[in-house]
């Protein structure tokens, strides 16, 4: 046998519960996806009953529906959530100098859109109409694509915090961050009436999906070194001539 060289640190091991979380999403959402296309009665029962609920509160609360707009067309859109992947792919690959794992994010983050894509186009669910909408929205109803991408982003997002070892208090701020922000875009998403909630589930479901076969890759694929070595220090001993 030949042992491995010491030049070469040892490759993390896969983590077997992002491994598992990933098939298990991947389950419900194939399982969500067959009840959706099928039309099952129940589903769509539930649908309509808490989107004609929500829609009549969003009707007689025109402050709030209008708040919910600017946080679901602005704050949560998914160009914002493409554009903030973006900057931080830039910043790990020109300051951290990781370019694999900024390259993984903008992959990630892209498949997620094909995904939405090619869901929208093969399942062509219509969205909800009202005589007095609120809001509008292009494209087919399933999967949600705002909660898709959120999940997708916040969670890539917190998970390289968690991993670069950020401090408590940030990773903390950054958690609660992401999970205001994917159950906040979701029910902005039911309440403007432009999604059935099975869509925003199924949304979740796919995003998280997502993110736990990410983190695999990047567990599995991720060179075992790719970041150049840090620089010498001014005033050490080897550049004094020491």
């Amino acid at each position: 046998m030949h042992s491995p060289s010491v030049d070469t640190p040892p490759r993390p091991p896969v983590p077997r519960t992002a491994v598992r979380s990933a098939i298990v999403l991947a389950v419900c959402s194939v399982l969500l996806l067959t009840l959706v296309a099928a039309k099952w009665h129940p589903l769509i029962s539930t649908d309509g009953d808490i989107s004609r609920t929500t829609h009549r509160w969003a009707v007689d609360d025109p402050d709030t529906t209008q708040a919910f707009r600017i946080l679901t067309d602005w704050v949560w859109d998914p160009v914002t959530m493409r554009a903030l992947v973006a900057v931080v792919a830039v910043w790990l690959i020109w300051r951290r100098r990781d370019w694999w794992t900024g390259v993984w994010l903008l992959v990630t983050a892209a498949l997620g859109t094909v995904i939405q894509q090619g869901l929208k186009a093969a399942v062509d669910r219509p969205r909800p109409v009202w005589p007095d909408p609120v809001d509008s929205a292009h494209y087919a109803a399933y999967p949600s694509g705002h909660a898709l991408t959120a999940t997708v982003v916040c969670g890539l997002l917190v998970w390289l915090l968690h991993r670069h070892g950020a401090a408590r208090a940030l990773w903390g701020t950054a958690l609660a961050v992401a999970i205001v922000s994917v159950v906040g875009v979701g029910l902005t998403r039911v309440w403007l009436g432009v999604h059935w909630p099975s869509d925003v589930v199924g949304g979740w479901l796919l995003g998280t999906m997502l993110v736990a076969a990410a983190v695999v890759a990047h567990a599995r694929w991720r060179p075992a070194v790719d970041a150049q070595p840090p620089l010498p220090r001014r005033g050490t001993r080897d550049q004094q001539g020491a």
